[in-house]
């Protein structure tokens, strides 16, 4: 990620959470999704207007279902955001990315606290 592509985010999707020199994180794995994001754009699967759209409907339905909207969860949105533009794009399907994901946390489960996280197959049954 360019510190260009990241500013250009923060200016194109209204509510980044920003500081002086761009986009901050309150987590590494929130700066792993706008890193996705912006590599999936710079790869032309969406625009920013589509992004920004598909992130504020993710940040409306939250809403209704009872997010304080503290900005604590802005990052859960956009990874929401991000898993339903990729399955519409059709990169990926949901069952897709849910069975990833399981995977993913069954492997984070097994590994002692700083090792590295080590993807198997089991970790897909």
């Amino acid at each position: 990620m360019t510190t260009a592509s990241a500013l250009e985010a923060a200016r194109a999707v209204p509510g980044i959470p920003t500081d002086e020199d761009g986009p901050v994180f309150r987590e590494p794995w929130e700066a792993q999704a706008f890193a996705m994001t912006l590599a999936l754009y710079d790869r032309g699967l969406f625009s920013w207007p589509e992004w920004a759209a598909a992130l504020s409907a993710e940040i409306k339905r939250a809403q209704a279902a009872g997010d304080p909207d503290t900005g604590e969860t802005y990052y859960n949105h956009w990874l929401a955001a991000l898993e339903k533009l990729v399955a519409e794009k059709g990169v990926a399907t949901m069952e897709t990315l849910h069975r990833t994901r399981d995977a993913w946390d069954h492997a984070c489960d097994r590994t002692p606290h700083g090792q590295p996280i080590v993807l198997r197959p089991d970790d897909f049954a």
